[in-house]
Protein backbone atom coordinates (compact mmCIF):
# COMPACT_ATOMS: atom_id res chain seq x y z
CA UNK A 1 0.00 0.00 0.00
CA UNK A 2 1.30 3.41 -0.92
CA UNK A 3 1.56 6.15 1.72
CA UNK A 4 -0.30 9.38 1.10
CA UNK A 5 1.94 12.42 0.52
CA UNK A 6 2.53 14.47 3.62
CA UNK A 7 1.03 17.95 3.83
CA UNK A 8 4.33 19.88 3.53
CA UNK A 9 5.15 18.04 0.29
CA UNK A 10 1.86 19.22 -1.25
CA UNK A 11 1.98 22.80 0.04
CA UNK A 12 4.26 24.26 -2.68
CA UNK A 13 1.98 22.90 -5.42
CA UNK A 14 -1.09 24.40 -3.79
CA UNK A 15 0.64 27.73 -3.17
CA UNK A 16 2.02 27.75 -6.73
CA UNK A 17 -1.43 27.14 -8.19
CA UNK A 18 -2.94 29.87 -6.00
CA UNK A 19 -0.22 32.31 -7.04
CA UNK A 20 -0.74 31.46 -10.73
CA UNK A 21 -4.50 32.09 -10.36
CA UNK A 22 -3.84 35.42 -8.65
CA UNK A 23 -1.38 36.50 -11.34
CA UNK A 24 -3.80 35.39 -14.06
CA UNK A 25 -6.65 37.30 -12.39
CA UNK A 26 -4.47 40.43 -12.15
CA UNK A 27 -3.67 40.21 -15.87
CA UNK A 28 -7.32 39.61 -16.74
CA UNK A 29 -8.36 42.57 -14.56
CA UNK A 30 -5.83 44.84 -16.32
CA UNK A 31 -7.05 43.75 -19.77
CA UNK A 32 -10.69 44.20 -18.70
CA UNK A 33 -9.92 47.68 -17.37
CA UNK A 34 -8.31 48.59 -20.71
CA UNK A 35 -11.43 47.51 -22.61
CA UNK A 36 -13.80 49.26 -20.23
CA UNK A 37 -11.85 52.51 -20.21
CA UNK A 38 -11.05 52.68 -23.93
CA UNK A 39 -13.94 50.72 -25.47
CA UNK A 40 -11.50 49.96 -28.30
CA UNK A 41 -9.54 46.87 -27.23
CA UNK A 42 -12.46 44.48 -27.75
CA UNK A 43 -16.08 44.44 -28.83
CA UNK A 44 -18.83 46.45 -27.15
CA UNK A 45 -22.42 45.28 -27.32
CA UNK A 46 -25.24 47.61 -26.29
CA UNK A 47 -28.60 45.96 -25.77
CA UNK A 48 -31.76 47.37 -27.35
CA UNK A 49 -32.73 49.08 -24.09
CA UNK A 50 -29.39 50.85 -23.80
CA UNK A 51 -29.45 51.87 -27.49
CA UNK A 52 -32.95 53.32 -27.00
CA UNK A 53 -31.84 55.71 -24.24
CA UNK A 54 -31.77 59.43 -25.00
CA UNK A 55 -28.27 60.52 -26.12
CA UNK A 56 -27.45 62.27 -22.84
CA UNK A 57 -28.36 59.17 -20.81
CA UNK A 58 -26.38 56.91 -23.14
CA UNK A 59 -23.32 59.14 -22.72
CA UNK A 60 -23.79 59.03 -18.93
CA UNK A 61 -24.00 55.22 -18.96
CA UNK A 62 -20.82 54.90 -21.03
CA UNK A 63 -19.02 57.41 -18.80
CA UNK A 64 -20.00 55.45 -15.67
CA UNK A 65 -18.83 52.16 -17.18
CA UNK A 66 -15.50 53.74 -18.14
CA UNK A 67 -14.95 55.39 -14.74
CA UNK A 68 -16.07 52.56 -12.48
CA UNK A 69 -13.30 51.38 -10.17
CA UNK A 70 -15.12 50.44 -6.96
CA UNK A 71 -14.24 46.74 -7.02
CA UNK A 72 -14.19 44.84 -3.74
CA UNK A 73 -14.01 41.16 -2.78
CA UNK A 74 -17.79 41.33 -2.26
CA UNK A 75 -18.63 42.55 -5.77
CA UNK A 76 -15.60 41.07 -7.58
CA UNK A 77 -14.79 37.78 -5.84
CA UNK A 78 -12.52 36.48 -8.62
CA UNK A 79 -10.60 39.74 -8.94
CA UNK A 80 -11.14 39.96 -12.71
CA UNK A 81 -13.21 43.16 -12.84
CA UNK A 82 -15.58 41.55 -15.31
CA UNK A 83 -19.03 42.54 -13.97
CA UNK A 84 -20.78 45.43 -12.28
CA UNK A 85 -24.28 46.57 -11.41
CA UNK A 86 -24.78 50.34 -11.29
CA UNK A 87 -27.72 52.52 -10.34
CA UNK A 88 -28.01 55.64 -12.51
CA UNK A 89 -30.47 58.46 -12.53
CA UNK A 90 -32.57 58.10 -15.68
CA UNK A 91 -31.99 54.58 -16.95
CA UNK A 92 -32.02 53.09 -13.44
CA UNK A 93 -30.14 49.87 -12.77
CA UNK A 94 -27.69 48.77 -15.45
CA UNK A 95 -25.34 45.82 -15.69
CA UNK A 96 -22.15 45.43 -17.62
CA UNK A 97 -20.28 42.17 -18.16
CA UNK A 98 -17.11 41.18 -19.96
CA UNK A 99 -17.00 37.73 -21.57
CA UNK A 100 -13.97 35.97 -23.06
CA UNK A 101 -14.08 34.26 -26.45
CA UNK A 102 -11.62 32.75 -28.87
CA UNK A 103 -10.51 35.15 -31.67
CA UNK A 104 -13.33 33.95 -33.98
CA UNK A 105 -16.05 34.42 -31.32
CA UNK A 106 -16.95 30.74 -31.77
CA UNK A 107 -15.90 29.30 -28.41
CA UNK A 108 -14.91 30.52 -24.99
CA UNK A 109 -11.30 31.56 -24.59
CA UNK A 110 -8.90 28.91 -23.37
CA UNK A 111 -6.84 31.56 -21.59
CA UNK A 112 -8.47 34.94 -20.86
CA UNK A 113 -5.12 36.25 -19.58
CA UNK A 114 -3.62 35.90 -23.09
CA UNK A 115 -4.78 38.76 -25.32
CA UNK A 116 -3.50 37.00 -28.44
CA UNK A 117 -5.90 34.11 -27.80
CA UNK A 118 -8.82 36.06 -26.39
CA UNK A 119 -11.41 38.43 -27.79
CA UNK A 120 -13.19 40.37 -25.08
CA UNK A 121 -16.85 41.36 -25.39
CA UNK A 122 -18.25 44.04 -23.09
CA UNK A 123 -22.05 43.91 -22.90
CA UNK A 124 -23.95 46.81 -21.35
CA UNK A 125 -27.63 46.27 -20.55
CA UNK A 126 -30.56 47.51 -18.55
CA UNK A 127 -31.21 45.26 -15.55
CA UNK A 128 -34.68 44.35 -16.83
CA UNK A 129 -33.36 43.05 -20.17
Amino acid sequence: MRAAPSFPTELPKVEGARLARQQGAATIARLNDELRRNLATGDVMLTAGIRALPPAQLRAVLACVRRHDDFTPDNDPNGERDFCALELEGPGRIFWKIDYYDPTLTFGSENPADPTRTRRVLTIMLAEE
